[in-house]
């Protein structure tokens, strides 16, 4: 697998310039553009980051087809994309509540 080349299909199927893809991301533009400049690999909090900006997980990033490894109903998937927004203690807190269920 290409991993620029899917960063770059990515951020095409969302029509986002690199600059977009930064500022969503949370990294530099010139280190998003350097990685191509310089054929260099994005490090793995890198490519967390890009991920999270695509709201989408590492294993979605790396699975043949990006949508994910499984079909997901449209309230999964709403339920998917709330939790990649939550911090690491909100997760576990939302983790203990539903196991309370």
């Amino acid at each position: 697998m290409d991993i620029l080349d899917k960063i770059r299909r990515l951020r095409i199927e969302h029509n986002w310039s690199e600059y977009q893809l930064a500022e969503k991301s949370g990294l530099t533009q010139s280190t998003i553009s350097s990685w191509y400049r310089k054929n260099m690999q994005p490090s793995i909090a890198s490519l967390e980051h890009i991920c999270s900006a695509f709201n989408i997980t590492l294993s979605q990033f790396f699975a043949a087809d990006h949508t994910g490894l499984i079909d997901l109903t449209e309230d999964q998937l709403r339920m998917v994309n709330e939790w990649n927004r939550l911090s690491s203690s909100q997760q576990k807190a939302l983790i203990a509540f539903l196991e309370t269920l």
